[in-house]
């Protein structure tokens, strides 16, 4: 089993190799001087199990391909089998056509994933669960939810009137499988988006005066939703709003939309790794799920079953 991992998270790459033991593959991934990029693997990796760790988070097409090269530069070194181990899938938003003339991105990525060589699929929290139909391998979607659970249940007294909330209807099947397991009641934030980028709220679907509510949803990036929704909970009678996300995309303006914000607290996972924005901020807190990604990975690597780890 070896583990190569690119430029995009090398935290956490060298996070999950801590938790299985191991050291990561020596490699180079660099760029010549008009940026085109250049991956030489240094150690032998012929008939191995290769793990290549690599978030195609921003610049997403930079890192993009750098995964693409380094499972191509793997596939020519005779390894065995190569899995693609991609915390935070980029262009998972675009997995259909919401007007004419318009691309399925997610579809195109997953073909260029399996053409440059990969055997298998690792990822976190799929945008839409369907794209995992996209690739003509076998594809594991793991989810967040033990890790993001295991962390309300440290902060939260979830027997004392927490409520779960959706920031919107496509999010209430995630919402609703954290709120089963700490035993609350669900709620969902019904909005209009009029142009991308933008979102209104509009209406609160559940009774949430006196709760302390949780918004929880798979990828925050302008974090405008999130704030939105926060308002409309408080002046519904919320006590306090805090929200759990599993992908921190959080570009332009959204850390300082997120600090001056009504949220309590937000809390995202390391699947993106965290900017210097993030790191600082007073309503920002990042947890791992390296040892998820990895106990994942061990379990692929031997065979096992990885369905279980959410049992």
């Amino acid at each position: 089993m070896k583990l190569v991992a690119g430029n995009s998270n090398r935290a956490l790459a060298e996070a999950i190799a801590a938790y299985l033991n191991l050291p990561l593959t020596k490699s180079v991934v660099r760029r010549f001087a008009d940026m085109e990029v250049f991956v030489e693997i240094q150690e032998n990796v012929r008939g191995e199990d290769v793990f290549v760790i690599q978030s195609t988070s921003y610049p997403a097409n930079d890192h993009l391909m750098e995964t693409l090269i380094i499972m191509d530069a793997l596939r020519r070194a005779s390894a065995r089998r190569i899995t693609a181990v991609i915390p935070y899938f980029g262009y998972a938003r675009q997995d259909r056509k919401p007007g004419a003339r318009t691309p399925i991105s997610a579809k195109l990525v997953a073909n260029l994933v399996v053409t440059a060589g990969a055997d298998r699929v690792l990822t976190l929290d799929l945008h839409a669960g369907q794209i995992q139909g996209f690739f003509d391998i076998p594809t594991d979607n793991l989810f967040a939810a033990p890790v993001l659970t295991r962390d309300i249940e440290q902060h939260y007294k979830t027997s004392n009137g927490v409520m779960v909330v959706s920031p919107d209807v496509g999010g209430v099947v995630r919402a609703r499988a954290i709120a089963k397991r700490i035993g609350a009641d669900l709620a969902i934030v019904d909005k209009r988006r009029e142009r991308a980028g933008e979102s209104e709220v509009m209406n609160i679907i559940g009774d949430v005066k006196g709760r302390s509510c949780i918004l929880v949803d798979d990828i925050v990036d302008s974090a405008g939703t999130l704030c939105n929704a926060a308002e409309a909970l408080l002046k519904e009678g919320a006590t306090e709003v805090s929200a759990y996300v599993t992908h921190g995309v959080l570009s332009g303006g959204a850390v300082a939309r997120v600090s001056a914000s009504q949220l309590k607290e937000l809390v995202i996972t390391d699947s993106i790794q965290a900017t210097e924005a993030v790191r600082v901020s007073h309503n920002i807190r990042v947890v791992s799920i390296a040892p998820l990604i990895g106990e994942a990975m061990r379990r692929t690597a031997e065979e096992r079953s990885v369905s279980s780890l959410f049992d």
